[in-house]
């Protein structure tokens, strides 16, 4: 047995030792808590202390949509509860709410506000300068997916052109490019420019739309080679290459990050007969048609909120899955070459529609795969000016 002064002082040792475990925990925890809050990617809409100042007795125009997000909440109902003055709110494809169909033409959109809302994916893509005539300043927050033929950079661009007319600064609220960590496939040839490829780019660019916005002010891609005074509030705690799960799907068809990471790849059959599941809750996650027989995997396009007329409606299609898949950041065109190998003896040219130029950004993409070009040939021809897009590219990199 213990005698009692040795036990009492035994006690106490126990006591101290647990204070002093205790303590650490605690310390340990804060540390942690820290740490985490280092490292918490904060978006350029976070950090509200970096723009207020700039708008704040401003009229304020605004660019965004549904994407537009402050821990959940709306940009706009945050800015309006700092007392900012919005006075205008322009829109992309899909509406301020992100929930129309694909190319769908959009003229009027309710809303509570008493800001004007004018939608720049009606019969006009470009603001007029009545429309920008009560806005001192433009505030731009989107989630864009770094994809030259997403439409959200091409709308930036026209309001950067206007504004840049008009004398309005620009003032770009970054959000981390979750293709971002890659550049590949081809420069856009002059030739193709449309809303779907504005400037000479290839089609995984590798930066930001604040890195773009700056690459697109200062190499004098504005109509006249104009420029506007442009701002970017920087994403906190982001490399190129750090995964980042958005929040909310960016437009209707991109319902996940695996729809994300494939749509470079997959929107290439948007130029052919092939469908890629618009008209599913799979878009950009399947491929497939009719005649391919030989497939266990199946699908029916229909329409539904993403698409009110999917490609092959109605029609049972046979093809490929990736649901379930591993995510993986690439520019894959074996996918696109495939299944012109697979369908050639049954629709030959016709595979082919139109757009695919539009989309690849050359008109001699089509004729290299049916030549039987492999994928290796055709990057070959794209890398001379890929290789000097990289260059130009890190001149404006905001993030390792």
């Amino acid at each position: 047995m213990w005698p009692k002064a040795d036990l009492r002082n035994k006690k106490q040792m126990i006591y101290r030792i647990k204070v002093l475990t205790n303590c650490l925990l605690v310390i340990l925890l804060l540390v942690s808590c820290t740490t985490k809050n280092e490292e918490e990617i904060l978006p350029g809409a976070y950090q509200l202390e970096e723009y207020l100042p700039l708008l704040s007795g401003k009229k304020v125009g605004f660019y965004g949509n549904h994407t537009s997000l402050i821990n959940g909440t709306h940009t706009i109902d945050s800015l309006l509860a700092h007392q900012i003055n919005i006075t205008t709110v322009f829109s992309p494809e899909h509406g301020i709410k992100g929930n129309a169909a694909d190319g769908e033409i959009i003229e009027i959109q309710p809303h509570k506000y008493d800001f004007k809302l004018f939608s720049l994916y009606g019969r006009s893509k470009k603001p007029t300068k009545e429309q920008l005539a009560n806005t001192e300043v433009l505030l731009v927050d989107i989630q864009d997916v770094g994809v030259r033929f997403y439409t959200y950079s091409s709308t930036l661009t026209y309001l950067m052109d206007k504004c840049a007319e008009l004398n309005i600064p620009v003032i770009i609220l970054d959000r981390p490019n979750p293709n971002g960590s890659y550049v590949a496939g081809p420069v856009l040839d002059s030739c193709c420019y449309s809303i779907v490829g504005m400037h000479p780019i290839p089609v995984v660019y590798g930066l930001t739309l604040g890195e773009l916005a700056i690459m697109i002010n200062e190499e004098g891609w504005l109509s006249d080679k104009n420029k506007v005074n442009l701002k970017v509030i920087p994403v906190k705690n982001w490399k190129h290459d750090t995964f980042y799960s958005l929040p909310v799907r960016p437009s209707p068809n991109l319902p996940n990050n695996l729809s994300v990471a494939l749509y470079p790849s997959l929107a290439l059959f948007e130029g052919s007969k092939v469908s890629i599941g618009r008209g599913t809750e799979m878009q950009f996650q399947v491929n497939g048609h009719p005649l391919i027989r030989d497939s266990s995997f199946s699908f029916k396009p229909t329409p539904n909120l993403g698409s009110k007329y999917p490609k092959l409606e109605g029609e049972l299609c046979f093809g490929q899955s990736f649901v379930n898949t591993k995510i993986t950041y690439e520019f894959n065109i074996n996918y696109f070459i495939d299944y012109y190998n697979l369908l050639e003896n049954e629709l030959g040219e016709d595979f082919f529609k139109p757009y695919i130029s539009k989309l690849i950004g050359n008109k001699i993409f089509q004729q290299q795969i049916a030549s039987g070009m492999s994928a290796e040939e055709i990057k070959l021809t794209w890398e001379p000016q890929l290789s000097e897009f990289k260059i130009l590219r890190n001149k404006y990199l905001l993030y390792e």
